[in-house]
């Protein structure tokens, strides 16, 4: 393999790795609009029951909190 051979491998694997990057993002992007949201709170695998233990309830809501300031910049933990 030549020193041309190399960078040519190393320019086509950063390319590659772009390539997944901006796919993610889009990915993540199209999750988290509302008509995404709206279909799969639809589907009856997404939809939460109404007589779910009250525990329950409050790690849903903290999740749901959690998400919200994620998506509004705040960070992860």
């Amino acid at each position: 393999m030549t020193r041309n051979d190399g960078d040519h491998n190393k320019n086509s694997a950063r390319a590659n790795d772009e390539r997944r990057e901006r796919l993610a993002a889009g990915i993540r992007r199209q999750f988290g609009t509302e008509a995404t949201t709206r279909f799969l709170r639809a589907l009856p695998a997404f939809r939460t029951e109404n007589d779910i233990p009250d525990r329950f309830r409050e790690l849903l809501d903290r999740l749901d909190g959690i998400e919200s300031s994620a998506a509004a910049g705040g960070h992860r933990r």
